[in-house]
């Protein structure tokens, strides 16, 4: 295996608000990848797997439940959702991997039972595709590279060029999911393998939003008692790499505020007013996903607590026919998307496409702006999902 300085990610120390860690379907899945392909390749079974996370510093050691043979050309390997203490649908579920050698010499993605197929467009796997996000794909896309050198640098027969079939499943996967939103994105038969960073942070319950309140308290802070002159506030990771390389904010002043704009911006003006101070400018940055909910009078924007936003972004996009002369047609297929991203690829050759994500960013600005007296200016910045920037400065 080559060698990489990377640090054990430690789930037993607690996230900053107090609660515990856990690992994401992808995370999951990725262990039970590399389990299976240690059987069916090198005889060996084993009881944990080191999964490399996507940031290249760290590994999770995840526990792996069983590893059995299903027949003599592959392998069943099973792991237990641990979700640490965020209220998820999967914790607690099991996730497999059925991993068997292929004859295209090439890495290739299956839903197993349990595990859903994408049925309509705007998600990150394409139509006919498994339900297994990029980063799960790019994570088991590294394991399975790390198993075949370790077992080659032990001295076991070579594999190089070898394709594998890896079929993802969740156990009683199709009645999880119904508790999420995959029937609505039209997402069939199973949950979705997810996880952007391989870990899950805890960041839907009460202590974190009091966290929250420290976080905001601590980016509206200067030395010498005075107020700094822009914060940025970001519902998840998109946005973040504008903050920092664009706004040139210092991470202190950065703060992920989760689902929760509405108590991030009441934290905001309370600070504001206790110290009989003003801030210049408050962004917002990220998906409208989450930000355009705003448009309904959503302020805590978790799936289990609201509506998704589509149809607030087609209600505007409709009453500007007259001035972005958007086609009917165009006005219908909004209204008619599975999510967000779905429409921003829809308007993706659209010539009003900028002028009509302007205005959304205008609106949700207005609308936050109503609850920040003490803010002379709220900017909202949106993007896709790949980080391009929908609105201002596209």
């Amino acid at each position: 295996m080559l060698e990489r300085e990377r640090a054990e990610f430690d789930l037993t120390v607690l996230a900053p608000n107090g609660l515990r860690r856990g690992r994401t379907t992808g995370s999951c899945a990725t262990a039970a990848v590399k389990a299976a392909l240690y059987m069916l390749l090198g005889q060996l079974r084993v009881t944990r797997a080191e999964v490399s996370l996507p940031d290249g510093r760290h590994y999770l050691l995840v526990p792996v439940d069983d590893v059995q043979w299903q027949d003599q050309q592959s392998v069943r390997a099973q792991v237990l959702k641990d979700g640490g203490d965020d209220p998820d649908n999967t914790h607690g579920a099991i996730i497999f991997a059925e991993v068997r050698k292929n004859d295209v010499g090439s890495l290739r993605f299956f839903a197993a039972e349990g595990v859903g197929t994408a049925t309509k467009p705007g998600l990150r796997v394409a139509v006919g595709e498994a339900a297994i996000n990029p980063v799960p794909r790019q994570m088991m896309r590294l394991a399975v590279q790390e198993v075949l050198e370790e077992l080659a640098q032990g001295g076991c027969e070579t594999h190089a060029g070898q394709g594998f079939d890896l079929s993802i499943g969740c156990e009683n996967g199709a009645v999880i999911a119904q508790k999420t939103f995959n029937p609505r994105l039209g997402i069939v038969g199973g949950i979705s393998i997810l996880g952007t960073s391989g870990i899950v942070e805890p960041m839907s319950m009460a202590s974190w939003i009091a966290s929250i309140e420290v976080y905001i308290r601590v980016a509206l802070a200067a030395e010498g008692g005075g107020v700094v002159d822009s914060v940025a506030y970001l519902p998840g990771k998109i946005g973040r790499v504008f903050a920092r390389d664009i706004l040139g904010l210092p991470e202190p002043r950065s703060v992920q505020i989760a689902n929760f704009l509405g108590d991030a911006l009441d934290f905001t003006q309370q600070a504001l007013t206790e110290h009989g101070r003003r801030l210049p400018v408050l962004w917002l940055a990220g998906h409208p996903g989450k930000l355009a909910k705003v448009l309904d009078g959503v302020w805590d924007t978790h799936s289990s607590k609201s509506n998704m936003a589509m149809l607030g972004v087609a209600r505007v996009a409709a009453g500007l026919v007259p001035v972005l002369g958007f086609a009917p047609e165009l006005i219908a297929a909004m209204q008619q998307a599975n999510t967000v991203e779905a429409i921003i690829l829809l308007l993706k050759n659209e010539a009003g496409a900028q002028a009509f994500w302007l205005e959304i960013e205008d609106r949700i600005a207005a609308l936050a702006q109503q609850r920040l007296p003490a803010v002379d200016r709220v900017e909202v910045r949106l993007f896709d999902l790949d980080g391009n920037l929908l609105g201002a400065g596209a």
